[in-house]
């Protein structure tokens, strides 16, 4: 089971918020702290979160081990299951785009599903990405450690924030908002 040093929340649920009462104060959340990132961070022991260069570079992912990928922006043009082949990578696409009216929340289980199988693994390391690495890939990681780890979305933020800068869109925001209070109204009963 995967250990994030952060992953210690509370059980005790504050109040819930409609979803657009506080994608204000995320933004200024994400804004402070860390704000560079390098093609790729690891964000607790064995998840790493990255961007398409860093995926496209078989020695780097080897360099680091990674068993898993979950490609956050999958397209039929550029790489997929297929450029991983021979790598003993397993390989999960998702076309997601980066717009405020995209929905994302459909992925959420799915993919903390692959990422938590990935990293219940014995030597497990999954590489997140997308395009840059910032909202994408960045709101499925905030989602895994909100499922699998009952964190909060700030809980989780912060946690990712320690190791790499993220900006998940206005929309992914609401809807990470939607799913924390749907978490958090699960565990009051």
């Amino acid at each position: 089971m995967l250990k994030c040093p952060l992953a210690t929340a509370s059980l005790a649920a504050p109040e819930i918020f409609p979803p657009s009462a506080l994608v204000f104060e995320l933004e200024r959340l994400l804004y402070t702290g860390k704000t560079a990132c390098n093609h790729v961070d690891e964000v607790c022991p064995g998840l790493y979160l990255g961007d398409q260069d860093i995926a496209a570079n078989r020695g780097e992912l080897a360099r680091l081990n990674i068993t898993h990928i979950l490609n956050a922006s999958h397209n039929k043009w550029r790489g997929g299951a297929d450029y991983y082949e021979g790598t003993g990578i397993c390989y999960l696409g998702i076309e997601a785009h980066d717009s405020p009216t995209f929905d994302m929340s459909p992925y959420f289980q799915p993919a903390a599903d692959f990422i938590h199988k990935a990293l219940s693994k014995s030597g497990g390391r999954i590489l997140v990405h997308c395009a840059v690495g910032v909202s994408r890939s960045a709101t499925l990681v905030l989602a895994y450690l909100m499922i699998y780890h009952h964190l909060t979305l700030v809980e989780a933020i912060k946690t990712v924030k320690d190791h790499r800068g993220i900006i998940p869109n206005r929309g992914f925001l609401r809807q990470l908002t939607t799913l924390d209070n749907s978490l958090r109204l699960k565990r009051r009963l």
